[in-house]
């Protein structure tokens, strides 16, 4: 049979006379080995399954359909359900579709076809809600949100905005005024490397800051400076009669950890507090007789044998620190440099306290404390430190000037240390109109019960 066909194949061949589109004729050896490759494919895909054969698309009953009722519109509650996706659709029902979802009252539902969409939940009670700039509490909310985020941008290069954008706040109340000055304390006494810059604040905010009618109806008006001064005065009352160290309510069930964080942070609060009080006096916030009233009475100078804590001799130190040279050097205000050679002399005697049983009263830290104050007062005040204070980029730009110049000449350039005057007051107040000293506002003495050390 073979050679039969091969025979007929022949036959076939001669009678066609096949040419190449180049006119050459093809022989008859290429063209079998063409037929042979041709008829190879047959055996390539083998026969189907029968499941294949028969299989036949059709439409979902439950598919997305038109209302035909309705005028051949989409229901507004009837959405297409997700579970069918690849559901087969028609083409008027893809049309249909196409760019425009199904919503009800606004909101895209998500029902399942066939029933109505079921309700969304309540809104959360701290989701977002439209403000009334009538209710009270949005109007302190507001407040206490705009003035935060100032603090967060305060540097000593922009005090003047932050100032202006503080003012444009339009406190009208006493309560919204000590709502600011609360704030501005806080990031003070969070940030104390910033103690500086938040007194360059209140000091401007002071010119500016409205006046309000006492609320008892008597007396002189409520300021923001005395507000203020009330302010530090609470914090510097709770300072003395509660130690950091004192075991709180709220400490119950922490553990050793968690209660040697929270001590510190109150011992850092309360140092920081005494630094911002300094800073308020170099800036005329207070006057020279009360900043000596206070460090008098927290070094408890007339009681004799009462010895003050460790934590009170460690504020007396952060706060002579911060204003020594200012209150000795003052013209015209004896009584500072009296007090300050008093509370030196007291310090020193304190450094020397031993108990009953010949032990040093207080510990080394407190010791080498006094005695840097002491060395640091013999000095002019000038002392050496390493610690980086905020600065504004024309003094970084004169720095490093100064910097680039001492290594051209060959001189040896800064370690990372600086020389400063402790307690120097800002060179802005030394222009003409700014006063050396102030009213005293309403912290005209210094009260609370004496906590000290036998």
């Amino acid at each position: 049979e073979e050679e039969a066909e091969e025979g007929e194949l022949e036959e076939d061949m001669k009678i066609w006379s096949l040419q190449t589109p180049e006119n050459r004729e093809v022989s008859l050896e290429t063209l079998c080995e063409t037929r042979e490759a041709i008829l190879a494919f047959r055996y390539v895909a083998p026969s189907a399954p029968s499941e294949i054969n028969e299989l036949a698309a059709q439409e979902d009953d439950t598919g997305f359909r038109q209302d035909t009722a309705s005028g051949g519109t989409t229901p507004a509650n009837d959405a297409p359900d997700r579970k069918l996706f690849g559901s087969r659709m028609g083409p008027r029902d893809r049309d249909a579709g196409r760019g425009a979802r199904p919503r009800d009252n606004g909101r895209i539902t998500s029902a399942s076809s066939g029933s109505r969409a079921e309700p969304l939940p309540p809104p959360s009670a701290t989701a977002y809600r439209v403000k009334d700039s009538h209710n009270a509490g949005d109007r302190e909310a507001d407040l206490r949100r705009s003035v935060q985020s100032l603090m967060n941008k305060v540097c000593p290069e922009n005090v003047d905005t932050i100032t202006s954008k503080i003012l444009d706040t339009n406190v009208a109340n006493t309560s919204e005024l000590e709502l600011v000055i609360n704030l501005i304390i806080k990031k003070a006494y969070s940030e104390p490397h910033y103690c500086e810059t938040y007194a360059d604040l209140v000091f401007k905010l002071k010119r500016f800051m409205p006046e309000f009618p006492n609320p008892d109806g008597e007396g002189k008006p409520v300021s923001f400076k005395s507000t203020l001064l009330n302010c530090c005065q609470n914090e510097f009352d709770a300072m003395v009669t509660s130690p950091p160290d004192q075991p709180q309510e709220e400490w119950e069930g922490l553990d050793q950890e968690e209660v040697d964080f929270r001590k510190q942070q109150r011992k850092a609060r309360t140092l920081a507090n005494m630094k911002f009080i300094g800073h308020l006096f170099l800036r005329g916030l207070l006057t020279p007789k009360i900043i000596s009233q206070v460090i008098q009475d927290l070094a408890m100078c007339d009681a004799g044998d009462t010895l003050p804590g460790e934590h009170v001799v460690e504020c007396i130190c952060e706060l002579l620190n911060s204003i020594g040279y200012t209150l000795e050097n003052m013209e015209g205000m004896p009584a500072g440099k009296k007090a300050l050679t008093q509370v030196c002399g007291r310090l020193k005697d304190l450094k020397g306290r031993k108990d009953r049983n010949g032990r040093n009263v207080y510990s080394k830290r407190i010791q080498f404390q006094i005695q840097d104050l002491i060395d640091t007062r013999a000095a002019g005040w000038t002392k050496k430190v390493f610690k980086k204070a905020p600065k504004t980029k024309e003094e970084i730009r004169i720095e490093q000037d100064r910097d680039i110049r001492a290594q051209v000449t060959g001189k040896p350039t800064n370690d990372g240390a600086s020389q400063v005057i402790a307690g120097a007051r800002p060179t802005y107040m030394a222009a003409p109109g700014n006063p050396a000293g102030g009213d005293g506002g309403n912290w005209q003495e210094v009260s609370g019960p004496r906590v000290g050390r036998r």
